[in-house]
């Protein structure tokens, strides 16, 4: 049986906190170090800036007992668009296995009269050296 993990997300802008709703998140899995990728869900924010957990196949737990073997976690990107902010783009989120990941996603408001999509800002997560 395949272990999974499951990944969460709070969306939100300024240093309020405020919820955004209907930013549209698209989470995709890392399949191989080239850099493939397979979609596994696309979510909608809820009035308070949460999305719906989704499942995330990832490596058992066993798999990181010893030094040099698979890293015990899966390697997730999440996408973030809203009108009115930037596009955020989050790399390398890991999610282990029998736990849930949750991702506090802050986005930026572009000015007034800006075309939508029009920058994107991209956080990179470093893996841990497990």
């Amino acid at each position: 049986m395949t272990p999974y993990g499951t990944v969460a997300a709070r969306i939100y802008t300024s240093r309020a906190q405020i919820p955004v709703q209907g930013a549209t998140v698209a989470i995709t899995h890392k399949i191989d170090p080239s850099g493939r990728q397979t979609l596994l869900a696309v979510r909608v924010s809820n009035e308070n800036g949460w999305i719906a957990p989704v499942q995330v196949p990832t490596p058992a737990v066993s798999a990181g007992t010893s030094p040099g073997t698979v890293v015990p976690f899966a390697l997730v990107n999440l996408w973030v668009e809203a009108a009115g902010y930037e596009a955020l783009l989050v790399e390398n989120l890991q999610v282990f296995p029998g736990t849930q990941t949750l991702q506090e996603l802050e986005l930026t408001p572009l000015p007034e009269q800006t075309p939508f999509p029009s920058r994107t800002e991209v956080v990179h997560t470093t893996p841990q050296n497990l």
